[in-house]
């Protein structure tokens, strides 16, 4: 038996796998998504977690970087509906959830639906809007549901939202505090693609017309029905207690370590154990073990602590410091 059949024994409930069926849907929505969507796999992987989680993901990255057809490539793999919401200054809660418009003809007021109501919504530029409009998108992911004029309507699942921030311009925005950014599942950073996969995207776009795009060749291989169905396999995946512990003893680390100035809370926990099922389920089994927890540290944590005012200015990444953190706490063995 080798060290990784071994540790995988350790952490194996007695229970049958439920999760084979999620497991294949991953590979199939893979497939879809990075057929239009080059050099990213590594996005791709932790945006499928953050899918099939059920939370909701914050996107970082420069422009050009392939962010909207990640969002829509995957709507469409699934057959879901797409909504996007370009974030401006003078965006208002109204123009994201809907508002009631008094119809003339009919002499009653009829409902006009914002773009929130969707499977799959792209918020770009999200810390381009004023805070009360950030504060209506983020208080419909919470809730799942939006309430117009006393009246509250349930958004249909699956329902998760990508938001975009764009980390070179910075001038006419309104950061989001921490409070909010923790609404957050993950935070994925998605830089440059290598030359390869680069000069692929470079020859695809050049010779298409313009208006095609790369996602109508995408085929429909899911529904949100098998999404919602493959979210309660992931949800209902086992955990042993030494593993929620090695999560909570990390999120503890980051509040303790001189190099940060404000660690994770208890949310920040409870976010890696979510994702870490994710990850054991895109790997084919149905228990969570110490590496799945590791392997969510970063996109799980990055928007949630804040560093040292002299580690930052001494240049220090805010992924090195948490490689760090994560590395000195011991992953249980037995």
């Amino acid at each position: 038996m080798t060290e990784e059949e071994a540790v995988a024994a350790m952490y194996a409930p007695p229970a049958p796998p439920p999760s084979a069926d999620a497991s294949a849907l991953v590979a199939r929505l893979r497939a879809q998504v990075e057929h239009a969507v080059l050099g990213q796999r590594e996005v791709v992987s932790q945006v499928l977690a953050g899918l099939l989680a059920g939370g909701h993901i914050l996107l970082e990255g420069k422009p050009g970087l392939g962010k909207t057809m990640l969002v829509i490539a995957l709507a469409r793999a699934f057959g879901g509906s797409f909504g996007r919401i370009q974030f401006t200054p003078d965006l208002m809660p109204s123009d994201v959830t809907g508002f009631r418009l008094f119809d003339m003809k009919s002499q009653t007021f009829q409902l006009r639906r914002g773009p929130i109501f969707c499977n799959l919504l792209l918020a770009d530029e999200i810390n381009r809007a004023p805070a009360k409009t950030q504060a209506a998108l983020l208080e419909v992911m919470q809730e799942r549901q939006v309430t117009i004029d006393g009246e509250t309507l349930k958004l249909s699942p699956p329902f998760m939202t990508l938001a975009t921030q764009n980390p070179v311009e910075h001038e006419g925005t309104y950061p989001l505090p921490e409070a909010q950014l923790d609404r957050f599942l993950m935070k994925i950073l998605i830089d440059y693609p290598a030359r390869d996969a680069e000069s692929d995207i470079v020859a695809r776009a050049a010779s298409e017309a313009p208006g095609d795009s790369s996602t109508a060749e995408l085929q429909v291989v899911a529904t949100p029905e098998d999404v919602v169905r493959a979210q309660a396999a992931v949800a209902a995946v086992q955990v042993v207690r030494e593993v929620v512990d090695y999560a909570v003893a990390i999120v503890q680390a980051t509040r303790e370590a001189k190099t940060v100035w404000l660690g994770a809370g208890t949310r920040g926990a409870i976010a890696l154990v979510r994702i870490g099922k994710a990850i054991a389920v895109m790997h084919g089994r149905h228990f969570v073990i110490p590496d799945d927890i590791k392997a969510a540290s970063l996109p799980v944590l990055r928007h949630r602590v804040q560093l040292a005012p002299e580690v930052a200015m001494g240049g220090q990444s805010m992924d090195e410091v948490l490689k760090a953190i994560v590395d000195s706490v011991p992953a249980p063995r037995q």
